[in-house]
């Protein structure tokens, strides 16, 4: 049944019926729409308050296309024909872009060596440890089932184990309620196991009446139906419009934007909707309603940088490649043909290589653009990208909080989503005290001021959201510590026109190339558009060698790993 006709279906019934009773008469319907005295669905699975529960990873490969298609593409580029002579690759940024780049050239038959400016490894997900040994990390990362090219990763490298799968939930804080016993109260989307996508996706939204009511459901739906016919082109043709116009224009009420389009724009990209592209949000609708997983979350066991970020690591160096830390890069010198000559290095160092990638965030790689490259029509497209300013906060309790093992959207005017750490994540367990880890956005107004002013702001926020647990008051949860960390510029900012400015991973400088979220793949700012964009630019580089367009110099890397 498609997507269309099933919301038609019950929308019909809804009107014909009131909006309050049972759809249809059939046994099914009734037993699809029987829900407890606290909204809850019958087929709902997941764990009370303070109760920490994993579940068993999703099978990606028999329900998502997109899996499949990333599992071929990976056997693709190890099947390439082994090169008599690799191409040596200079790679800037062990993020997940340049590391992931670095993965499927080795993959690939040839040798890539990485290089970090700082001393750790993740860009966008590193993490560092506190003077107490505790973990501060740059985002709160979630794992989605939609994720292909990240879970066809986690798979490759053989840690799989390190995801923790939650219950297919989406979860909304309701600030000030709590349910009869006093816990915070939360509103669920609750993805039911029986059925495929998008049924799953739109029984999930149909049978939450708390946050809309079904003639806002009905006009959202109906106001989704131009994307459900015209498909892609419809989503990519929306990227002229920001959320809040796409949701006037289609006669949805504001309220849905309030309740729900606030937080997902928060979440997606931290901004709102206002500011957001709508291509943003169809894109991720289309991910969560056409694969039966895709809106299916999970936790790392850990920090990235030692839990996913190191194994990507030890296969590259196992394979021939190689990976430095603490190597910053000062200048991109070139030949009088425009192409690369060699990179040069704050410590002094000369590298050449048959080619070479930067995965670095388009900021930086503005800054460190050539001036003969600048004029470039590629290169200036990249003007038209700026960086998001994201907050990420720790902030560790002197007692439990009564919060779910999820990702929370927190529907708060500063704070985007969160997650209790100590419950969500093994690395992080404690079953006496709490840490929340918290994305704060919009952040353009605060990212200037003091940790102190930050921290204020957000805890007048969570005694909103737990105002029986948090607060000045004796008995309640008072704070131990906390660390903010501010990254001004973080992916690029997706407002309406911004796609036509992403670049391809290919460059018009034939021994250089990009990856990065901000380059031009299907799934946007994100880990899996990093991701992606290293295996695309490792396909392009392999392609382009095969086809004769890169020719072997005499580059010369090191020759001993670093890390």
């Amino acid at each position: 049944m498609s997507l269309l006709r099933f919301f038609l279906i019950i929308s019909s019934s809804v009107l014909v019926n009131g909006f309050n009773v049972p759809l249809r008469s059939t046994k099914y319907s009734k037993a699809i729409l029987s829900i407890s005295a606290d909204n809850t669905p019958w087929w709902a699975d997941y764990p009370p308050p303070k109760v920490q529960r994993d579940y068993p990873r999703p099978p990606l490969e028999e329900t998502s296309e997109n899996q499949r298609i990333s599992a071929d593409l990976s056997r693709y580029l190890k099947s390439l024909p082994r090169p008599a002579k690799p191409l040596k690759v200079a790679v800037i940024g062990a993020g997940l872009a340049g590391l992931s780049t670095a993965k499927y050239l080795v993959d690939a038959g040839h040798v890539p060596t990485v290089y970090e400016a700082r001393d750790i490894l993740g860009g966008k997900v590193s993490a560092w440890q506190d003077k107490d040994g505790d973990w501060v990390e740059t985002g709160l990362h979630i794992f989605f089932g939609a994720y292909p090219n990240v879970n066809q990763m986690f798979k490759e490298l053989d840690i799989e184990d390190r995801l923790q799968w939650k219950s297919h939930s989406m979860i909304f804080a309701m600030p000030g309620q709590q349910t009869a016993d006093g816990f915070q109260r939360f509103s669920r989307f609750e993805f039911p196991q029986f059925l495929p996508a998008p049924l799953n996706g739109i029984t999930a939204i149909l049978m939450n009446n708390e946050m809309l009511t079904w003639p806002e459901k009905i006009r959202f739906g109906i106001g989704l139906l131009p994307a459900i016919v015209f498909g892609q082109k419809y989503v990519e043709e929306c990227d002229k419009l920001s959320v809040s116009q796409w949701m006037r224009q289609q006669g949805v009420p504001d309220r849905v934007n309030e309740e729900v389009f606030i937080a997902m724009a928060k979440a997606l990209n931290f901004i709102d909707p206002d500011n957001l592209s709508m291509t943003v949000v169809l894109t991720a609708l289309n991910r969560f309603l056409q694969e039966t997983h895709g809106s299916k979350m999970a936790f790392l066991d850990g920090p990235p940088p030692t839990r996913l970020c190191q194994p990507m690591v030890d296969y590259i160096t196992k394979n021939g490649g190689s990976v430095y830390l603490e190597k910053r890069l000062k200048k991109i010198h070139t030949n009088s043909d425009g192409s690369v000559k060699h990179y040069e290095f704050n410590d002094g160092e000369i590298v050449e290589a048959d080619v070479y990638v930067s995965s670095m965030p388009v900021d930086p790689l503005k800054l460190m653009l050539p001036n003969s490259w600048k004029s470039m029509p590629y290169f200036d497209k990249l003007n038209g990208l700026n960086g998001v300013p994201v907050i990420n906060i720790h902030i560790w309790f002197d007692k439990k909080l009564s919060t779910v093992d999820h990702l929370l959207f927190s529907r708060s005017p500063l704070l985007s989503v969160y997650a209790d750490m100590s419950l969500t994540c093994k690395g992080y367990r404690d079953d006496d005290k709490s840490m929340l880890e918290l994305v704060f956005a919009p952040a353009k107004e605060y990212i200037g001021r003091s940790d102190d002013e930050i921290i204020e702001a957000t805890m007048a926020e969570l005694t909103k959201l737990f105002p029986n647990e948090i607060g000045p008051e004796e008995g309640k949860a008072k704070v131990e510590k906390f660390h903010v960390v501010k990254t001004p510029l973080s992916v690029y900012e997706a407002t309406p026109g911004r796609e036509e400015y992403r670049p391809g991973q290919t460059t018009p400088v034939g021994n250089f190339f990009l990856a990065g979220c901000f380059t031009k793949q299907k799934y946007l700012a994100s880990m899996e558009g990093a991701t992606f964009s290293g295996k695309l630019c490792a396909q392009q580089i392999a392609e382009a060698f095969l086809e004769g367009k890169i020719k072997l110099g005499e580059g010369q890397l090191p020759n001993k790993v670093a890390v």
